[in-house]
């Protein structure tokens, strides 16, 4: 049992000790089902629960390794496949839209993106600048006449283009009828999506009335405590550039703080997270000896600054770094042990020879075993591996330098 530092006001809890970090650490990634070795079930049904349990899989095109949309899912999901997403879009079960970038999301939750799009087709905030409606009117009644079209079917590479056929102006109107409602994405072939309708898209049963702002900021405290166990004030809204929406969520937070049915945890570099009343006394899964090889996108670590605070890891992603600047690789993946993130890794998979190649492994400072972890990574990398459909694999460097040649044996009879 931790016994921990609560100051006068009783909603605010002191961090001081190793050991009362590690445990929200813990909070934090049980929440996010990387704890557990299959939490919310396997293949399809538990893509589903686990869509349905962390709210949002972020898309991605990035391909040098198989895709964060399927990575996420695969590092919670056991016997997960990539067409797996696919089907799920197919039968309604998820859709396609913005959460604070591209993403996947629960059909569930379809009614809380339409104060967004309410506001891009209102002109309160904007995806395009300057629209073209004609041009959109004319797209419009194609697909409600002619029926679903496809991203491709704008793309031409000849030079004589006319009309609204004209695939630039063209793609532009497509993705400001989908951002803006009328239209959804109701099929895609790897990046090449089909739109229609909404209303043949949208399963009849699905809720769409409008929320009010307190309905939406509801929402999202509610789902943002049950997926990553603990919040910053501005985690909560991150990325979301709506004052009323943010003012709403302060409001409620206020509001639960007032009524002890939330408390605050304040960490050693000064960051406050939320948490709901009496979650650090709960019990929490057992940790184990297993590795996980994250996605740079993955909803654990997307929010940097947060990262840092619980766990003491600076991370940036460096494929939006000049070659000459980067410090650890193009795509580097963090590494998760136990409830730390000990390193990160740059691979490719060379998919024509079925090949993974770990062009860097980067180990930072750890207590733990060096035997364990490195047969814990060898474990990881023989999974992840299958799951790029590669059937061989090489590391090239790794940092400590010392254990180059040790983790090269061990990987050898992958090779």
């Amino acid at each position: 049992m931790l016994h921990l530092s609560r100051s006068v006001s009783m909603t605010m809890i002191e961090i001081k000790r190793p050991q009362e970090l590690a445990r929200l650490r813990r909070l934090a990634l049980a929440a996010q089902g990387l704890l557990q070795a299959q939490p919310y079930g396997r293949g399809l049904a538990g893509a589903r629960k686990a869509i349905n349990h962390i709210g949002y899989v972020q898309i991605d095109t990035i391909s040098v390794v198989e895709r964060a949309h399927h990575h996420v899912f695969y590092s919670r999901v056991p016997k997960f496949k990539p067409a797996m997403t696919n089907q799920m879009l197919f039968n309604g079960d998820i859709f396609e839209y913005w959460a604070h970038a591209a993403a996947f999301l629960p059909i569930s939750d379809f009614r809380f993106t339409l104060l967004y799009k309410h506001a891009i087709k209102s002109g309160q905030t904007h995806w395009y600048r300057t629209p073209d409606r004609k041009l959109m009117g004319a797209l419009l009644a194609r697909i409600h006449s002619d029926g679903p079209i496809r991203s491709r079917d704008l793309d031409t590479s000849t030079t004589k283009r006319a009309g609204w056929w004209d695939w630039k102006p063209a793609k532009k109107a497509l993705e400001q009828l989908y951002m803006e409602g009328d239209l959804m994405v109701s099929d895609r072939k790897g990046f090449q999506k089909t739109y229609d309708l909404t209303e043949r898209v949208l399963p009849t049963h699905v809720n769409s009335q409008m929320p009010s702002i307190e309905e939406f900021a509801a929402h999202i405290v509610d789902q943002q405590l049950r997926c990553h166990g603990l919040i910053s004030l501005k985690g909560l809204t991150y990325q979301r550039r709506n004052a009323e929406l943010r003012k709403a969520v302060k409001t409620l937070v206020n509001e639960r703080l007032a009524q002890r049915t939330l408390e605050q945890v304040k960490v050693s570099s000064g960051e406050v997270f939320i948490i709901e009343t009496g979650a650090l006394e709960r019990p929490l899964p057992r940790l184990n000896g297993r590795m996980l090889i994250l996605s740079p996108f993955d909803n654990s670590v997307i929010q940097r600054k947060r990262l840092k605070a619980l766990f003491q890891y600076d991370y940036q992603l460096e494929c939006y770094v000049p070659a000459a600047k980067r410090q650890y690789g193009y795509f580097t993946l963090p590494l998760l042990y136990r409830d730390e993130l000990i390193g990160r890794m740059d691979c490719k998979a060379h998919r024509k020879i079925s090949h993974l190649e770990i062009k860097s492994l980067h180990l930072e400072q750890h207590n733990f075993d060096e035997d364990l972890v490195i047969t814990a990574f060898v474990d990881a990398i023989t999974q992840f591996c299958h799951f790029q459909n590669c059937d061989s694999v090489s590391l090239t460097k790794a940092h400590p330098i010392h254990l180059t040649q040790r983790l090269q044996s061990a990987l050898k009879p992958l090779g």
